[in-house]
């Protein structure tokens, strides 16, 4: 059961970070000089996957503390993803986020590049790619969940409640889940 009861909710400054870096940047465009502050971020995967028996897609829920300084909550809906820290290919960490995030063991040669685009541009920029994969109860391994205490629920959207989730404004998502879905009702169903 996803647990997200928060207490004791504080904000220190961050010192010896691990996953971001803070920094400055100065700069001049067309003959003026300007000042930018920036975190500099590891680039990412995330894989938007269908399950073909349930006729669903396979998403995670999570709480997130930057979305709970401007939410109630700060839980969040969003697809299997992971940040690029591996000595791997994009593919294997995505088919390694798959299966500690959602339990489902997929073969490399079954994930699809979709396209890449760039997260939170106006103070970070990381480049996001989207990947895209079927699976069905016989790729099952696990209830997943995530690794080292993540706390992710693997929830089931059935595809026909895909497009009210994504004008539903009470629900906090990403923008990936959001353009993911829509690719998926343009072509994704081909693979």
């Amino acid at each position: 059961m996803f647990k997200h009861q928060i207490e004791n909710f504080e904000l220190h400054a961050l010192e010896d970070a691990q996953y971001i870096q803070t920094a400055l940047a100065r700069y001049e465009q067309c003959g003026v000089k300007k000042t930018w502050e920036i975190v500099q971020a590891h680039d990412s995967v995330a894989v938007m996957l269908y399950h073909k028996e349930r006729d669903a897609f396979v998403l995670v829920k999570q709480f997130r503390p930057a979305v709970y300084l401007n939410n109630e909550h700060g839980v969040t809906i969003e697809l299997c993803a992971g940040i690029v820290d591996k000595d791997l290919s994009l593919e294997e960490i995505a088919q390694e986020e798959i299966e500690e995030e959602c339990g489902f063991a997929v073969p490399l040669e079954e994930i699809h590049r979709v396209t890449s685009f760039h997260t939170s541009v106006g103070f970070a920029g990381s480049k996001q790619v989207l990947y895209y994969a079927q699976v069905d109860e016989s790729m099952k391994v696990s209830e997943g969940g995530g690794v080292d205490q993540e706390n992710i629920e693997v929830v089931y959207l059935p595809a026909n409640e895909a497009k009210t989730l994504i004008y539903d404004e009470s629900i906090a998502k990403t923008p990936g889940l959001m353009f993911a879905f829509m690719w998926w009702f343009e072509q994704g169903d081909r693979f």
